[in-house]
């Protein structure tokens, strides 16, 4: 009978192994992903309108796959394969944070507003211009980029802001202008000259904590753009919309609409290689921005010394 018990000990010890062996491969089995090829998922329904053109999600897989995943990501969350060698980084689309917009800040964009971005493309960065697109195309781009972020479900664009007539370029509102710059302290970031080298240049980093340089006024020529347009009215949309997901936030609750055209004015000056009515205004001045004096308001007439109505004696 003692021969029986190693046989019996090694029988306990396999199925005590096996039980083992069974729990562990249960608990991979729980965690293991689920291999093999999936079944394609369908496009989110989502639509654009731009004008007269309506975009659909649906017809714009294959454009987004074959000119934007590369850089913003199959997922749309900006880490497409080319993402670790640019610089900035591309945008992270299920955030739904847009730099370029008609709208206040902290709103979604218009659609018009990421169709214009798509087909001017962004200076300074690896964004082309996308405007070998048709206009249908880019329309329907627009509607799948909406697919990535909830929140085109559940929000609606901002209202854009209303731009008002831009005033004469004069040596006083040119002024006026750079005083603003220095009293916003806008030179803490862009520079006193506008280099893009302020004190605080090299400390600026963007809603991802990347860093991001400011802009440089004084870089370029004719043909320089800023990364949301080129045009003083696009100047002016910046100070008032902001640019989300940097640290150049809205002036619409600091400034008013003429201060406003006032720094757009003093902006231009620091665009020293740019022909531009700003320039010649500052030229015929010999180059001289003279110390800004704030309007003096009209005293009424007091009427303590006027005579009463009425004649004679």
């Amino acid at each position: 009978m003692n021969g029986l018990k190693p046989t019996r000990n090694l029988l306990g010890a396999a199925m005590g192994l096996a039980f083992a062996i069974a729990v562990s491969a249960l608990a991979f089995a729980q965690d293991a992903p689920d291999v093999g090829p999936h079944p394609p998922q369908p496009v989110k329904p989502m639509e654009s309108h731009i004008g007269k053109l309506t975009g659909h999600s649906g017809a714009a897989k294959m454009n987004f796959r074959r000119y934007c995943a590369g850089c913003h990501g199959e997922l749309g969350d900006g880490n497409g394969e080319n993402a670790p060698w640019l610089d900035p980084k591309p945008r992270d689309f299920t955030i739904a944070t847009f730099k370029c917009r008609s709208t206040p800040t902290g709103t979604l964009p218009t659609d018009e507003d990421l169709f214009k971005s798509i087909g001017r493309g962004f200076t300074n960065s690896n964004m082309p211009i996308w405007n070998t697109l048709a206009a249908q195309e880019r329309a329907d781009l627009v509607a799948f980029i909406k697919t990535f972020s909830e929140r085109w479900e559940k929000e609606k664009a901002g209202d854009p802001i209303q731009v008002p007539a831009e005033p004469p370029v004069t040596i006083e509102s040119i002024a006026h202008g750079k005083l603003l710059f220095t009293k916003l302290e806008c030179w803490k970031c862009h520079g006193p000259q506008g280099k893009g080298d302020g004190p605080s240049a090299a400390t600026l980093t963007d809603s991802k904590d990347q860093p991001i340089r400011p802009y440089n006024f004084a870089a370029g020529g004719d043909d320089s753009r800023f990364k949301c347009g080129s045009t003083n009215q696009d100047i002016y949309k910046i100070f008032m919309t902001g640019v989300d997901g940097t640290p150049m936030p809205s002036f619409n609750d600091v400034i008013k609409p003429n201060d406003a055209w006032d720094l757009v004015h003093f902006l231009r000056t620091l665009q020293v290689h740019r022909h531009s009515a700003e320039n010649e205004v500052l030229q015929a001045a010999h180059g001289v921005i003279p110390p800004y004096t704030e309007p003096v308001a009209p005293t009424p007439a007091s009427t303590d010394n006027k005579s009463p109505s009425g004649g004679g004696n």
